[in-house]
């Protein structure tokens, strides 16, 4: 029974340790990562690549990487940049006066908002808010049709018909 104890220890321990591993090789250690709450790069800060849901980011230092997006915008200070690509789904991008884009802007239900000076040096691919927030909103759409389409057809098989008297049609007065 102890030698049994001894084998699920020591392979745990060796499972845990392997994965740390992997992951401390596979991370910068300047990535910022965040859901629901905002990312913000102070002046004379530098970030690698930025991700975030449901937030916003307000870039006021450098970011080496990328930036991705879901449902929250992205401001670059005037005169800061970020050196590679910028994808946002449900949001806008600001760009302030002199500040520049490196990469690619891929932006789907949202705008690019590039003020005077200011540059993207990639390609940019925008679908603005009416289209962009359909194209985002489909998969939900296609969902609770296909869910009303099988709540309908469970019910009309549960459904009695009633019986109707057979006769003439409806009796005189």
């Amino acid at each position: 029974m102890a030698i049994r104890v001894v084998r699920i220890l020591v392979t745990v321990v060796l499972f845990f340790a392997t994965g740390l591993t992997a992951f401390a090789r596979g991370n910068s250690g300047n990535d910022r990562v965040a859901f629901g709450s905002s990312i913000k790069v102070a002046e004379g800060q530098e970030a690698d690549d930025i991700a975030c849901a449901f937030c916003s980011v307000q870039i006021d230092g450098e970011v080496t990487g990328d930036v991705a997006v879901f449902m929250g915008s992205v401001t670059v200070a005037p005169g800061h940049s970020i050196a590679g690509d910028a994808a946002l789904a449900g949001g806008d991008l600001n760009l302030g006066e002199g500040a520049t884009l490196n990469g690619d802007v891929a932006i789907v239900g949202g705008r690019a908002n590039v003020a005077d000076g200011a540059s993207i040096h990639g390609d940019r691919a925008v679908i603005p808010p009416p289209l962009g927030t359909l194209i985002l909103l489909s998969p939900f759409i296609f969902l609770g049709l296909l869910i009303w389409l099988i709540v309908y057809f469970v019910r009309r098989s549960r459904y009695r018909f009633p019986m109707y008297p057979q006769g003439g049609g409806v009796p005189p007065r």
